[in-house]
């Protein structure tokens, strides 16, 4: 159990390395540890410590709040295709969150108005597909789908009626853009604590895995850890969207990849999904920082790149 989390844990040091070593301005390895012991030229230590480091850790902790949430939401439904994008949860707390950028807010109303959208959109998907019966998996997909669809016309017409010279901001940030995370410690925060919160229950949700009949049978309280997961999956989903905007596929790829390699005890699958995801986004974001420098990419544009064919594949192995 701890190997695996120890390898991703080193991975995940090496490509925060990689992150602030690259860029238009190549910083050597030397250069890098001399400003770690506070050495090094001035430029150096502003380049590091006031631009990438606070970029490369905003990376990191939205892409473990998109994999854990996501990796949340395939246990509950028991499908691989489930994450926080396909369901819708990430459009309304785009949407929740556009409201608040039109109106004025503050930093910390954005971030509430993202929560309650992305609460707004899991209470919508579960109330209409669980109707007068009760919710299947697969139409509880469908119906995120369909409520994701109709988020997008809401960001449209919004887009649509905003005054122009608030455009640009907002259509990088709804691409996904990491450079306009203004600190990545609430990230931070938000996911630990939710790792935290989450693996005293990591047992519960190997049984709740296996179908929310067996769960009951032994014992589990099955509806408290449903909102429970619910809950959690909107709080990551809201803090990732407020942090960098709207990015789709992290928390469809590393979940399902990782159980593929390391199986599907959660006591590990969640761990290593906020290591696995905080390391593909660090690298995605480093990608899109140098493949056309000195212009810069949306990195949602990169994870869209990556995410569509594997959904693809998914959706293909799945029928």
């Amino acid at each position: 159990m701890i190997r695996p989390l120890l390898s991703l844990g080193l991975l995940a040091c090496a490509a925060m390395v990689l992150a602030l070593g690259l860029g238009s301005v190549t910083v050597p390895l030397p250069d890098l540890w001399q400003v770690v012991q506070g050495e090094g030229s001035a430029l150096n230590r502003t380049l590091l410590m006031d631009l990438r480091l606070p970029r490369t850790l905003a990376a990191f902790a939205t892409g473990g709040l998109l994999a854990v949430a996501g990796a949340l939401m395939q246990v509950l439904l028991r499908n691989p295709l489930a994450d926080p994008y396909v369901l819708g949860l990430s459009g309304g707390a785009a949407v929740g969150a556009l409201l608040a950028m039109l109106a004025g807010m503050g930093t910390l109303l954005i971030s509430g108005s993202a929560f309650a959208g992305a609460l707004l959109a899991t209470l919508l998907v579960f109330g209409l597909a669980h109707g007068t019966g009760s919710w299947t998996p697969s139409r509880l997909l469908l119906t995120g789908v369909v409520v994701a669809a109709g988020w997008g016309a809401v960001i449209t017409l919004m887009l649509a009626i905003t005054p122009s010279y608030k455009l640009p901001g907002m259509l990088y940030w709804l691409m996904g853009d990491v450079s306009y995370a203004r600190t990545p410690w609430p990230a931070m925060v938000v996911l630990v604590f939710s790792i935290v919160l989450i693996m005293p229950l990591a047992r519960n949700l190997n049984v709740l895995a296996r179908g929310p009949m067996q769960a009951a049978a032994l014992g589990v309280a099955v509806r408290p850890l449903e909102w429970t997961i619910y809950l959690l999956a909107s709080l990551l989903t809201a803090t990732a969207v407020t942090t960098a905007g709207s990015i789709g596929f992290v928390g469809l790829i590393v979940p399902h990849m990782l159980r593929l390699v390391l199986g599907n005890d959660q006591r590990i699958i969640l761990p290593a999904s906020a290591l696995a995801g905080g390391t593909l986004l660090v690298l995605a974001d480093t990608l899109a920082r140098t493949a056309i420098a000195p212009e810069q990419l949306p990195v949602g544009v990169i994870t869209a790149l990556l995410g569509v064919p594997t959904f693809l594949y998914l959706l293909h192995r799945s029928r």
